[in-house]
Formats: structure tokens, C-alpha cells, sequence
């Protein structure tokens, strides 16, 4: 059995909110960890530090599309191999599968997983706000196969596949170490869903820690870190990394035109998770 921890979601869905978690439970600090501490405090599989040793002479730039995907093994042992004791929490947003005959999770150093999913009707908006996209545009990306992102200085290429891909390489198969959490759960039901997260990690029975990281990693304070000393994970497209943190956003900034494309592309899935407005069903 691996060390690895993978800290899962299809982009916009909630991982950082996962981190902050984590990191109030583990080091339960005496007030609210610092969200400028989370990059540092957990491993990332798309820096460039772990593809730059096996990329060659033109660097981990110039590693192609597929190249970068078949280095994920390799990576991913060696981050394995980075710590010799306890758990390696790893944040991805690659799905769970193989992309040209290549494991885009090393399952051989994998100890268990946490999987955020999200309303897609939600997602979409951040989508489009993070990467600089349309709404239209964003509704494309979300339902395309084929998307990815592009290597740059600061991240090496990964591969989601849709949404629906996404979500179904993560959560179709149960499996007793992959928690799978809903991003609107860690609202409603805050100690139901990071309580179960809290037990994979053994550390549940300590409520009232348990409690307080929830209270330390909840969106006001999160906000409220960005707005006093910004966050390095914000993208340049963005005014800000933590945007409204509410659910059911797109009841106020979809069309109906819009909200059908989704629901028919992604109906399946999104059965599964409660996520189908009734008049769409």
C-alpha cells in the first residue's frame, strides 16, 4: 500500500476549501491557518520541480502533451518517495484513468482518495471566470473529451476529459479508500461531509477539533485571508480566487438555453448527485 492521499476534483469544485480543511485538522492551530501556507503544506502533481528531472535538456517546457502524461507514473513515485514516514497529501485535478496507455495516478503509492464534485450548473461559472472563458465557451470546455490544460511556468499539462468523465472515473467504482464529498454537502451538512473525511484520516473522534477546523476553513475567513493578503493560487483572469462560495449560483446567471446544454450533456452524472433541476428532468 502507497502513502499517497490524492485530493481530488475537476477544477472549481471545492479542492481548496478541501486543503484548508485538512490543515486546520491535522495541525489544529491556534487560529486560522494561513491559506498562503496550503501550497507549501501539500504536494501538488502538476509542478514543474517533479517533471524537470526526467524532462531533459529542453525542460519540462518543452515536454509535449503526451510526454507529460507518461511521466505521471514516474512523478508520482517520486513523490511517494519524498516522504519516508505518514501520508502524502497530493492535490489533482487529472481524471482517474489512463491517457494513452499511461496511468494518470500511480496506483501502486496511492493510499486512499478524497473527491469533491460539484454541481456542474455551479462549476461552469467559476470555469469561465478562471480561465478568462465565455459562459458558452466554458459550457464547451466542461463537455469536451478532449480538455486539458496547457504547461506553464507555473504547472505541467493534465488531462480532465468532461465533467461527466471526470466525475465518473472518481466516484462509478466504489472503492472503501476514495471519500467522495459534495461541494454543497460541506455546506448544508458540514458535519456530515467533513466529518467522513475526518474518519478516513482516523481523526474523528475528536468533535470538537473537528468542529473547529470547519469553523477555521469555512469561505468568510477564507475570503476574508485572500482580501487581506491575496493568494497565490488566483488567477490572473480573476478579481478573486474565493468568489461567492454559495450554491445554486446559476439560477441568477443562466438561461434556460444554457442550463439545458448542461443537464443533456451531463444528465447521467449529475442524476447521481441530485444535481438536475426538476423542470429539466
Amino acid at each position: 500500500m502507497g502513502n499517497i492521499v490524492w485530493l481530488a476534483s475537476y477544477p472549481k469544485s471545492g479542492n481548496t476549501w478541501l486543503r484548508a480543511f485538512i490543515y486546520n485538522l491535522i495541525e489544529d492551530p491556534p487560529r486560522p491557518g494561513a491559506i498562503a501556507d496550503l501550497p507549501s503544506y501539500f504536494e501538488d502533481e502538476s509542478k514543474p520541480r517533479w517533471y524537470q528531472p526526467h524532462a531533459g535538456e529542453g525542460g519540462f517546457e518543452s515536454l509535449s502533451f503526451d510526454d507529460a502524461m507518461a511521466l505521471r507514473p514516474q512523478v508520482h513515485q517520486d513523490i511517494a518517495d519524498s516522504r519516508l514516514r505518514g501520508s502524502v497529501f497530493t492535490k489533482t485535478h487529472n481524471m482517474f484513468g489512463q491517457f494513452g496507455g499511461a496511468s494518470l495516478h500511480n496506483i501502486a503509492v496511492m493510499a486512499g482518495a478524497i473527491y469533491v464534485v460539484r454541481n456542474p450548473l455551479d462549476v461552469v461559472l467559476s470555469v469561465a471566470d478562471h480561465f478568462g472563458l465565455g459562459i458558452d465557451e466554458a459550457i464547451d470546455f466542461m463537455a469536451s473529451e478532449e480538455t486539458g490544460t496547457p504547461t506553464n511556468p507555473e504547472n505541467v499539462a493534465g488531462y480532465m476529459g468532461s465533467w461527466s468523465t471526470h466525475v465518473a472515473s472518481w466516484t462509478v467504482q466504489p472503492h472503501p479508500s476514495i471519500v467522495v464529498v459534495r461541494y454543497e454537502d460541506m455546506q448544508d451538512k458540514p458535519a456530515k461531509a467533513f466529518g467522513s473525511i475526518a474518519r478516513l484520516l482516523g481523526m474523528d473522534r475528536d468533535r470538537k477539533r473537528v468542529r473547529k477546523a470547519i469553523q477555521y476553513s469555512s469561505f468568510r475567513v477564507l475570503k476574508k485571508q485572500e482580501r487581506e493578503g491575496g493568494f497565490v493560487e488566483k488567477s490572473p483572469n480573476s478579481k478573486a480566487f474565493f468568489r461567492k462560495g454559495v450554491k445554486n449560483q446559476w439560477v441568477e446567471q443562466l438561461s434556460d438555453e444554457q442550463v439545458a446544454r448542461i443537464v443533456d450533456r451531463h444528465r447521467e452524472q449529475m442524476l447521481r448527485f441530485n444535481y438536475v433541476p426538476p423542470r429539466f428532468r
